[in-house]
């Protein structure tokens, strides 16, 4: 029936035939029987284009789209970091680069810029709030990265040895280049463009300034430090309402309070304490009480980016109000700053989507705020 229909959509004027695993329950065989009986039983096949379209719940989404290619697919339905509904679907990054690198067994090209696969995953996985796992292939934290002493020896003796990729080309820097206090702003430049990074004179200053904070915490800053010090920068050019300060009291056998200073849409200063559960639930209360937009807190992780007791931490959340969830990401090394970041991120966004929709008109601060107005 199947080789008939497809036959049928052909004859009609079908240009492209998709092919899909929707739930992600073929084995490599079963899926590549399926493809290989369309490609010798559908007589006008090649008049259209084939594609696949691969779920991941048995972690054979990438596997399945390979083999249909090999047998003469020429469309892949896929997405970066893999992102989908349940496990997702097939990571475009591993099927370019499977492509790529094994071009002696497919002969196939894709056309993508494979040196833009390293900062669109950070840019997706900044937007969706999905982290990428660090053992996740390509574009992982330990991608490329050997501890073994042996791998260690063979990598400086011949990296292809243990590498079958250079991390140059998915865009990763090949350079170990570490910055620190001394360094000036021309070599902070230079990394962040090297990162694939392009900010404006302004925000390169608010970087760069960010950047000398951190360096008198920290003795070396690595490539994910300063990708959370651009991230930062960059959530902060989409905010309503700023975060300027927090301070807070607790202990094990204390109350615990926080103190929150925002600025306010029109440059207005306003502040106020509460006591919480803990350090991060007096700040989430204080906001909440400043800015007084109804949600409630779904999701709270928490991530070392680096190693160490100096690593920077990042806080990642998710609220929902009114049915809708909204993500918030904040880095700081301190991880209750981080918390505060990461709430005033989802709000602002919270904010940004109710007034695009009309629910929100204008922020009003002259109504009747719990928040104490400095000034007045």
């Amino acid at each position: 029936f199947l080789y008939q229909l497809l036959e049928a959509v052909i004859d009609a004027g079908a240009v492209t035939v998709n092919i899909a695993d929707t739930v992600g329950y073929s084995t490599v065989n079963e899926f590549s029987s399926l493809i290989r009986g369309i490609m010798d039983n559908v007589p006008n096949i090649h008049k259209a284009c084939v594609s696949v379209h691969c779920h991941d719940d048995l972690g054979l989404a990438v596997a399945n789209s390979l083999e249909a290619v090999r047998l003469g697919v020429r469309q892949v339905e896929c997405t970066i970091n893999g992102i989908g509904e349940r496990a997702g679907n097939a990571a475009l990054e591993e099927i370019v680069m499977a492509l790529k690198t094994r071009h002696d067994l497919f002969g196939l090209d894709t056309g993508v810029d494979t040196t833009q696969i390293y900062k669109t995953s950070r840019m997706v996985s900044e937007l969706t709030g999905f982290v990428v796992q660090p053992n996740k292939a390509i574009v992982g934290a330990n991608a490329f990265r050997h501890q073994s002493g042996i791998h260690q020896d063979g990598m400086v003796k011949e990296s292809s040895t243990y590498e079958i990729m250079d991390p140059r080309t998915v865009g990763i820097p090949a350079s170990s280049l570490v910055l620190g206090k001394l360094s000036g702003k021309h070599a902070f430049r230079e990394r962040l463009a090297e990162l694939g990074f392009a900010l404006s004179e302004e925000a390169l200053g608010h970087a760069f300034k960010a950047f000398k904070e951190l360096a008198d915490k920290k003795r070396e800053i690595t490539d994910r430090d300063l990708e959370s010090l651009v991230s930062e920068e960059l959530r902060m050019e989409t905010q309503v309402y700023k975060l300027d300060h927090v301070d807070v009291s607790c202990g094990d056998h204390s109350l615990h309070s926080a103190a929150v200073r925002l600025i306010g849409p029109s440059g207005e200063v306003l502040a106020d304490a509460a006591l919480g559960t803990g350090p991060v639930d007096a700040v989430y209360k204080v906001i909440n009480r400043i800015i007084g937009i109804p949600n409630t807190l779904v999701e709270f992780n928490i991530n070392a980016n680096t190693e160490g007791f100096d690593a920077i931490g990042e806080v990642l959340i998710r609220i929902e109000s009114d049915g809708r969830m909204y993500t918030g990401r904040g880095a700081s090394t301190d991880i209750v700053v981080a918390s505060a970041k990461a709430y005033m991120n989802a709000l602002n966004r919270l904010i940004l989507a109710k007034q695009a929709s009309g629910e929100l008109q204008s922020i009003d601060i002259e109504g009747n705020r719990p928040g104490i107005r400095e000034g007045a």
